[in-house]
């Protein structure tokens, strides 16, 4: 597994966050060696669900209003449709993802995420996977959804849901210990990388 010495992670969530989808992509990142920092838009904790259901809560390591995107080397979004839709009308969240975007960081994003990244803008001419409940939202926006695993586009990689997390994982380490920069299909470059584990 690639190493991530110290690359910092910001981890953007707040409350109704799946629960799945915050641990154990942290988890792995920090276990790659990442110095992860989970941002919310309040501190203290936020409460996340396993799919409808309240689960455990998690410590907040600063607030959104503190940080500023150039402090960071990448960027994961969790899912969960509370937590995605409330962020997605945070005008500071969006602020941060387009930045991060523009400058070409890295950004994994899984589940409902999506909307997170349509709302920033940033989502005409991706190709990328969501939850399948968002797809036409995606499209809408001008994305190219498609229902795979895991999806690399570019400084982005994306998953569908809980179940996709290994995949999701193990791409997400792979970009972020390149920076951001997609591995082209072919000699040429032009094509994009899409796997399915």
């Amino acid at each position: 597994m690639a190493k991530l010495d110290k690359l910092k992670v910001a981890v953007l969530v707040t409350d109704g966050v799946e629960e799945a989808e915050l641990a154990e992509p942290t988890r792995a990142l920090g276990e790659a060696g990442a110095d992860v920092a989970v941002i919310a838009p309040h501190d203290g904790q936020v409460q996340a669900f396993r799919h409808h259901d309240k689960s455990k809560k998690f410590d907040v390591d600063m607030v959104l209003d503190q940080v500023v995107p150039a402090s960071f080397d990448a960027l994961l979004l969790p899912g969960g449709a509370l937590n995605a839709d409330a962020l997605r009308a945070e005008s500071k969240a969006q602020a941060f993802i387009r930045e991060m975007d523009e400058a070409g960081k890295p950004i994994a994003a899984i589940c409902h995420a999506g909307w997170e990244l349509i709302s920033a803008g940033a989502v005409p001419g991706r190709k990328m996977t969501s939850y399948h409940t968002i797809q036409d939202d995606i499209r809408n926006a001008g994305g190219k959804w498609v229902d795979e695993e895991v999806v690399v586009d570019r400084n982005w990689v994306t998953s569908r849901q809980p179940d996709d997390i290994p995949a999701f994982n193990r791409e997400m380490i792979s970009l972020f210990s390149r920076g951001g920069t997609a591995e082209p299909a072919n000699a040429g470059g032009t094509d994009l990388r899409v796997r399915q584990a």
